[in-house]
């Protein structure tokens, strides 16, 4: 429901054949996303840094396909973009780096690849393993974590920074992006990240709530 509402409240689209979702998290709650965009329709690519949690979503069949790759993930993207095939592909990698990459294909061929965007990493909990920075591997970062939260801490924010500025890129041309309840845009703010809304106060932020835009 929040992806059908998404479509038709911003794309102005009942029919989400062709459209592309782009997200992050197939955990606990999170994956259901996957689901989501197929039964919706559309194109869904979802990142999740945790192979366990790919593999057991995939075994389920609520995730159609799994890739490392960026090219095959964008690959994949542009076939069944054109073709209006609905897939739910599941990227074995940091949000970031696929959020980067979109933003380079924009810069490269003037495309925009991606017309609804959201965020279920666990940011509620972004500094004891909700949220994994991208400028380390999923092992590495379990590491650091361990033996200096303080420096994972500040990867961490450095990492929403860049998170969102490639939303901000991407939303500049067009892409919409929500907040999914999981405190993203808050500690993105507290991260020092582009998310506060021109002209207002600072508790309000330049992308809407699932809850009470969306869902509401």
């Amino acid at each position: 429901l929040t992806v059908l509402n998404a479509g038709r409240r911003y794309l102005k689209a009942e029919d989400l054949s062709g459209k592309v979702f782009v997200t992050s998290g197939l955990g606990g709650m999170s994956g259901a996303q996957a689901k989501a965009a197929v039964i919706a329709g559309c194109v869904g690519i979802i990142a999740e840094v945790d192979e366990a949690a790919l593999l057991k979503r995939h075994k389920q069949g609520w995730l159609m396909e799994i890739s490392n790759n960026l090219d095959h993930c964008i690959a994949r993207l542009r076939e069944a973009r054109k073709n209006k095939i609905a897939l739910s592909l599941g990227y074995h990698g940091n949000v970031v780096d696929l959020w980067e990459r979109l933003v380079y294909e924009l810069d490269k061929t003037g495309e925009l690849l991606v017309d609804l965007g959201s965020d279920q990493t666990s940011c509620h909990n972004p500094f004891n393993g909700g949220y994994y920075p991208v400028q380390l591997g999923f092992e590495e970062a379990k590491q650091l974590l361990s033996t200096d939260p303080g420096k994972f801490r500040t990867l961490v924010q450095e990492s929403l920074r860049r998170h969102v500025a490639a939303i901000n890129k991407l939303a500049d041309k067009g892409m919409f992006f929500w907040d999914y309840g999981n405190a993203f845009l808050l500690e993105a703010q507290r991260a020092g990240a582009d998310v506060e809304k021109k002209g207002a106060n600072k508790t309000e932020f330049r992308y809407p709530s699932y809850v009470q835009h969306i869902m509401g």
